[in-house]
């Protein structure tokens, strides 16, 4: 299966991977205007760069290999533009604004179905994803609950942002394709993401 991520996409990937652990990191420790030691800072690096690459890495890649199952070739391309605007927005604002890039689809042909299923696959995945973490939030103490909350917090938001049903987000192709599967979608990410910050 991996075989089929060529080196150019593996690149892009690591990039917007980079990126997008920075503009979470900046928002968790509260913007460039934040005290914070390099150690704790380093720490929180760290731990956005599991939660966040775990998270975007699996949403990206369920996109691509839900086309590849309808016999599509895919593969994520990087967006320098958006990374900037996803690391100043975070640094600047206090905001994600989650799109490093996208899963570029060969073919014209797709059919609404086909589409809808694809781009649901990404914030399915990360609610999925999101179970593992509230566990280990719930259960698991110290450091361990660390980091089962930022990852709860940044597959909710993963899923939040990207089932917004505007411009290019895999929300408004769901609602296309099916207004109930939409609904559960994005009822449940940010059923997820609210409840991460009430607890």
């Amino acid at each position: 299966m991996l075989e089929r991520i060529p080196p150019r996409e593996w690149r892009d990937l690591g990039i917007a991977w980079f990126a997008i652990t920075l503009a979470f990191s900046l928002v968790f420790i509260g913007g460039v205007t934040a005290r914070i030691s390099v150690p704790d800072f380093l720490l929180i690096f760290g731990i956005s760069a599991v939660t966040v690459g775990i998270g975007f890495i699996l949403h990206e890649l369920a996109h691509k290999f839900t086309a590849m199952h309808y016999g599509y070739w895919a593969e994520f391309r990087k967006d320098n533009l958006m990374l900037l605007v996803a690391v100043a927005m975070a640094a600047l604002v206090g905001f994600v604004f989650a799109a490093p890039g996208a899963t570029v689809i060969s073919g014209s042909n797709l059919s609404r179905k086909e589409n809808g299923w694809i781009s649901a696959s990404g914030a399915a995945t990360n609610l999925l994803l999101a179970v593992p973490f509230i566990a280990l939030a719930l259960l698991g103490g110290g450091l361990a609950s660390v980091i089962g909350f930022m990852g709860w917090k940044v597959n909710g938001m993963l899923a939040a942002f990207n089932m917004l049903p505007v411009g290019p987000l895999d929300g408004r192709k769901v609602f296309a394709w099916s207004p109930a599967a939409f609904g559960l979608l994005i009822a449940g990410a940010f059923g997820l993401l609210l409840v991460s910050y009430l607890l």
